[in-house]
């Protein structure tokens, strides 16, 4: 586990991806929260914002994010987009947010992609399970003669929905030369499900297990960030951050020759006064 803070310049061919559970902004940091802190999952809290900022600034390092667990916009935060939020606090040009569940004013259930790199396509995937709702967040980067996909997840409690599930992913990683799969896939690289993933695809299984859950005493490791074998890995760790239940994980790879990225120029970073005027003009 790692505090890292990286700062130093990069090559377009490094791409620095991190995969974050945020828990809607909520710390959580003893089994006893999820009692004493149920509420906030349904009413606005004092320290959300402050909890989102402590996470922008650990995502303004890295270059491409997938988040999970934010909201769209309700009650329970303030009626904010927290993906936007988060991107415009971290200083990514581009973002993108996909409703899973859709409660109206009490909770917009999401997902969500923030990069420094636009992509070519943006789709989201309806997934197969028992209970409607869970999809599955595809950019496709074309800029090369070969493309990369980058597809963000939250797979299901059930063992028997997430063999649906990752049957259906299975079929879009096998269209693309390259692709990149990360989120919280609430089970562990040995599972049944996850073995027939790798059967069925070029994608690798990690080579050490990393814990992500819970952030306060990390024993499982249920979130990944999982790439085919056509990227390298040079490095692959979870992150120190004492917000939400899970911990961030977090992957440094080397693209071939083949995939172009073009990056964004960065935009300036608001305060959140700045970010509410805008928001509300």
């Amino acid at each position: 586990m790692s505090d890292l803070v990286m700062t130093t310049h990069h090559s377009e061919r490094i791409l620095r991806l991190l995969s974050y559970n945020v828990q809607v902004g909520i710390r959580t940091q003893r089994p006893r929260h999820y009692v004493t802190g149920s509420w906030k999952h349904v009413l606005p809290c004092a320290r959300r914002m402050e909890n989102l900022d402590a996470i922008a600034r650990r995502l303004a390092h890295f270059d491409i994010v997938g988040l999970q667990e934010v909201d769209a916009g309700s009650l329970r935060s303030n009626f904010i987009n927290m993906a936007e939020y988060l991107a415009e606090r971290a200083g990514f040009p581009f973002w993108y947010h996909q409703v899973n569940r859709n409660l109206g004013r009490l909770a917009k259930h999401s997902n969500a992609l923030l990069s420094h790199y636009r992509p070519d396509v943006v789709e989201d995937l309806r997934l197969p399970g028992l209970i409607p709702g869970r999809q599955a967040l595809l950019a496709g980067f074309h800029g090369g003669s070969e493309a990369l996909a980058v597809i963000v997840v939250h797979l299901a409690l059930s063992r028997r929905a997430r063999l649906q599930q990752l049957d259906y992913i299975a079929n879009v990683v096998n269209r693309y030369p390259h692709a990149i799969v990360m989120g919280d896939m609430n089970t562990y690289c040995g599972s049944p499900e996850m073995r027939r993933l790798f059967r069925r695809t070029r994608l690798m299984e990690p080579i050490e297990n990393l814990c992500t859950f819970p952030s306060w005493r990390p024993m499982h490791s249920i979130d990944h960030i999982l790439v085919t074998e056509t990227l390298r890995v040079r490095r692959a760790e979870t992150l120190e951050q004492p917000i939400s239940d899970h911990l961030p994980i977090m992957t440094e790879v080397e693209l071939p020759e083949t995939v172009r990225l073009t990056r964004l120029a960065s935009p300036e970073v608001p305060d959140f006064d700045q970010f509410m005027h805008r928001v509300k003009a």
